[in-house]
This record gives C-alpha cells, sequence and structure tokens, in this order.
C-alpha cells in the first residue's frame, strides 16, 4: 500500500509541475499577444508620402508563371520608381508573363559557388536597381492599393533602416491551415514588439516575404552577399544590419499586404522543413527539444482524461491561441476563427518538417542545398 501510496504521490507531483508549467508557458505567450495587439505596428492604406525617395520594387522569380498574372498587377499599380523581376532560371514562363504585364525582366545569371539561389537572386536586383529604397518581395506576395505609400509612410516614421512587413495569410486552402498560419503565431505570441526594438541582434526578426531597405544601410553590409549562403537569410541579414547599429522594424500587413504561400500541406511541410533548423537558432537539439515541449502542451492535454479544472484550462487556452492571433492579423471569418481546433493536432502534422529539417541535405525548387 505505501509503495503505492507512494507512486500515486509522485504522478501527481510530476503532473502538478507539468501543469505549472504548461498554464504559465501559454499565460506568458498569452501576455507576449496583448502586448503586442496593442503595441505592434499595422500598415494602413495610403497615397505615396509628397517627396518620397525614389524606390524600386524588387521581386526575385523563379518558376512562377503560376503567381505572376495574380501578384504583378498589383506591384505595378503602386507607383514606384520601377518594377525588376529576375527571373532565377525559370522553367516556364515567368519572364514572359512578367515582361508582357509591364515589368523590367532581368534574366539570372547561372548560381556561383557558396550562394543560396534566393540570396543570389536578390543580390543581382540590388546591383541593378536605381532607387533610393530598395523593396525586396516575393512572387506571392499580395500588393493592394495604397500598400506603397503605407510602407513608405512606416519606414520614415520609424526611421528605419530596414523595415520587414509580416503578409496577411489570404486564400487558404484547408491543407494551408494546418502550418502557414503558424509564422503569425510565433511573431506575435513569443516575440514581444518592444524587445524587437533592442539593439541586442538575436532579439530580431524579419520576414523576406517583403523587405524595404534604404539604400545605403543594405550596401553598407555589401548587400544580399553578407548572406550569401543562409536558408533564413532574411532574419540573419536583420540581425546583422541591427549589430552594425542599424534601425530594423516590423509591421504587420493587414489590408494592404497579403500571401498566398503554399497551396496545401505538403508544401507548408516543404516550406516549413527547409528553414526550421535557422529558426531554431541552427540548433537541432532545440529544434527538437521545443518540438517536443509543443507537443506536450498542445497535444497531451487531449490524450489522457482532464481530471481537474486546470486541464480544462489548459486544453481551452490551447485552443483560443490562433483563433485570438488571426483577430490580432485581422483575420476573422467563421473559417479563420475554427483555426484554433487546429491546435491540438499541429504539433502532430508538424512532424514531418521536423524530420526534413533533421536532414543535413535540403531541396527546394530544384536546387539542393547543406545546412
Amino acid at each position: 500500500m505505501r509503495n503505492k501510496r507512494g507512486r500515486s504521490s509522485s504522478l501527481s507531483g510530476l503532473s502538478g509541475v507539468y501543469l505549472g508549467a504548461a498554464l504559465g508557458f501559454l499565460a506568458l505567450k498569452g501576455a507576449t499577444l496583448l502586448l503586442n495587439a496593442a503595441v505592434f505596428p499595422r500598415l494602413r492604406p495610403q497615397p505615396v508620402p509628397p517627396g518620397s525617395p525614389r524606390v524600386s520594387i524588387l521581386i526575385p522569380a523563379r518558376d512562377e508563371a503560376h503567381n505572376l498574372p495574380l501578384t504583378l498587377p498589383g506591384v505595378l499599380a503602386q507607383g514606384a520608381d520601377e518594377v525588376l523581376v529576375l527571373d532565377d532560371g525559370s522553367g516556364d514562363r515567368t519572364a514572359q508573363i512578367a515582361r508582357g504585364l509591364g515589368a523590367r525582366v532581368i534574366p539570372g545569371q547561372p548560381l556561383p559557388p557558396g550562394w543560396f539561389g534566393k540570396p543570389w537572386a536578390c543580390q543581382q536586383l540590388g546591383e541593378a536597381a536605381r532607387g533610393e529604397v530598395l523593396i525586396f518581395t516575393d512572387a506571392d506576395v499580395r500588393w493592394h492599393p495604397g500598400a506603397l505609400g503605407a510602407v513608405l509612410q512606416e519606414l520614415a516614421t520609424r526611421k528605419a533602416d530596414l523595415l520587414t512587413v509580416l503578409p496577411r495569410p489570404e486564400e487558404l486552402t484547408p491543407g494551408a491551415r494546418i502550418l502557414t498560419p503558424l509564422v503569425d503565431a510565433v511573431v506575435l505570441c513569443l516575440l514581444p514588439y518592444p524587445l524587437l526594438q533592442t539593439r541586442w541582434p538575436l532579439a530580431t526578426t524579419a520576414n523576406g516575404q517583403l523587405m524595404a531597405f534604404r539604400r545605403e544601410a543594405y550596401e553598407a553590409l555589401g548587400g544580399h552577399a553578407c548572406v550569401r549562403a543562409e536558408m533564413l537569410e532574411d532574419t540573419v541579414f536583420a540581425r546583422r544590419l541591427k549589430a552594425r547599429g542599424g534601425r530594423v522594424r516590423q509591421a504587420l500587413g493587414q489590408e494592404c499586404v497579403g500571401v498566398r504561400m503554399y497551396g496545401g500541406y505538403r508544401e507548408s511541410v516543404a516550406g516549413f522543413g527547409k528553414n526550421a533548423v535557422g529558426v531554431h537558432l541552427n540548433s537541432r537539439v532545440l529544434m527538437v527539444t521545443l518540438g517536443l515541449w509543443h507537443g506536450a502542451v498542445y497535444a497531451l492535454p487531449w490524450l489522457v482524461p482532464a481530471r481537474s479544472s486546470a486541464w480544462w484550462t489548459l486544453r481551452l487556452a490551447g485552443l483560443l491561441e490562433r483563433a485570438l492571433v488571426n483577430v490580432v492579423t485581422g483575420r476573422r471569418t467563421p473559417a479563420d476563427l475554427a483555426e484554433g481546433l487546429l491546435g491540438p493536432l499541429t504539433p502532430l502534422f508538424a512532424l514531418p518538417a521536423y524530420r526534413l529539417a533533421l536532414r543535413r541535405r535540403v531541396t527546394w525548387k530544384g536546387r539542393e542545398y547543406a545546412q
């Protein structure tokens, strides 16, 4: 009897520690989300401010014939001084479509040794551009009316050397909803905006889907050459710019800037798999540890009987988180709010992405890279 009581007491003690840690973790994330909901900058549509500097919008494109007819007209309508599309060895009609829509197309040069594809494409764009503000944006990003004015206003107001924007996910398929919106959740629940404004380089995030540089700051680091072999080139660039004293600022795209990043679950797995190691500071140990912890916080409470109100509180908090994130980013349809129901399943659906990330080589857009 004593042994049974002892085991029961030990299990009860471990359960209490687990519940306390899990609830504390979700409470910290909730507090961070509330803070960011209050202070994280949001873009608002507006015309290009009078007297704005010369602007180059730069689009690296590899096999983007399916995206450009949907996104390039919105970019061209912004009123930038030039819009350049770099055709990065596409096997489809990327160049012809971009040229036909009115963009200036630059044929990409072969990938040099020691370079990853996107940094090399961006480096060529930066060298060809004539603007004082260089805005790099992906081919799947949708620029809505007033977006350029909003970006330039935010860049000026924040006195930033780099303004990076988190586009709002649009037209998500059921499969894409599983993992794609996690980008928003990571930024808004784990990165307090005031911390991002400090001079600490590691307290920095960036999104390569839209990065607006002042030219002198960009060239001071040698352009994308400073991240030539980085899979997570956007955040690494921002950290290195901040380490040199540059001002890096972030904003939510809201109704100005949207993105349809991945068409379904498999594409999401491939995209998250290629970036997962870099997001975790290039540490596979950290990546696996946090992956297990998220499974324990979100999935485990639904796999064991709920014996107290604390268990139900943990379950409810895990369901609410993603729905609240979507409210903050402006995604408020019934389908968007229902994404919270995916919370307990997300750690399980993320397992294939972690498996890809554990490999020493990653394939992306037909190229293979060491990581």
